[in-house]
């Protein structure tokens, strides 16, 4: 996969992909719970697969899989309740150390405090400098300044994961934050899929090396923001509608787009048709698609 051609600008203008009311962002966040923890662990590389994720979360005994994996599991659960709790709380410094304290109980012995020693990152030979607290409070104060959500998630999420403020966790702890921010705003939930967190990881190191957050922010952006499109929101689009066009689809149908590489956004459900956004550039490729499927159907009757 070429990285490089799923961008066509450095710098983008973000705009919020999802409005949504914060209970439905909440409610959104609830359902996929396990989907998403499952996601996050891979990404820290445990071993563990959906079903013991969605056991352990259940609280239920799961054979050959390692205490320390269990327990980063339940610290993910915990910190998520952590945030529907306190969802209307304004994100800072000792709010994201306070997630990392939730992350890193009884696994890190310092969880919650900035680290005082230097750490490597597999993948590099790059070295985060050690963190000062008042730079990052700093930092952390001009990131929610940011007047866009999705814009300000995204650049908390990265820039916390490049400062490497704690000894371990960081990017779980990124996430968290990053969602708490999202989910506040109603604007959707950042979930790296697995089938992209193998490009994720080398844009990450690339933006570790290099300190250029474009890429990657437009990665994450496009292909890990997920939240809800009602009906009654479409027409309220933000988007130009010469250049969105949307259409209702089943499961089948939005994987063969998908299979297409024609680029859409919109929750994918298994059990209904689900609302998807689309250019209107790629509309004529799209109905053609859909109008095959439709006509296999029909004589397969």
């Amino acid at each position: 996969m070429n990285l490089h051609i799923l961008f066509q600008e450095a710098e983008m203008d973000m705009i919020d992909k999802f409005n949504m009311s914060v209970e439905d962002n909440v409610f959104l966040a609830k359902r996929n719970i396990v989907d998403i923890i499952w996601k996050s662990a891979k990404l820290e590389g445990l071993n563990v697969t959906f079903p013991d994720t969605e056991a352990i979360y259940n609280g239920l005994i799961v054979s050959n899989i390692k205490v320390d994996t269990v327990i980063a599991i339940n610290n993910l659960k915990h910190a998520w309740q952590f945030i529907f709790d306190s969802i209307e709380y304004p994100i800072d410094y000792p709010y994201i150390c306070k997630l990392n304290q939730i992350v890193g109980s009884n696994l890190i012995n310092d969880a919650g405090f900035i680290r005082s020693y230097p750490v490597s990152i597999g993948g590099t030979t790059w070295k985060p400098d050690l963190p000062i607290e008042s730079k990052i409070k700093e930092e952390i104060s001009d990131i929610l300044k940011i007047e866009n959500p999705t814009d300000k998630a995204i650049t908390m999420m990265l820039s916390l994961m490049r400062r490497q403020m704690f000894g371990d966790g960081n990017k779980r702890t990124s996430m968290l934050a990053a969602n708490q921010i999202m989910i506040s705003n109603g604007v959707g939930i950042i979930s790296i899929p697995i089938e992209l967190q193998r490009d994720f990881s080398k844009l990450l190191v690339n933006f570790y090396e290099t300190n250029d957050m474009s890429e990657i922010k437009s990665f994450v952006y496009h292909s890990c923001v997920d939240g809800i499109v009602k009906a009654a929101d479409i027409r309220k689009s933000v988007h130009n509608p010469n250049e969105d066009y949307y259409l209702k689809v089943s499961y089948k149908e939005a994987q063969a787009i998908k299979n297409s590489n024609i680029f859409f956004e919109g929750t994918i459900q298994e059990s209904k048709l689900s609302v998807i956004r689309i250019n209107v550039s790629d509309k004529q490729k799209v109905e053609n698609i859909l109008l095959k499927m439709r006509n296999s159907n029909a004589h397969s009757l």
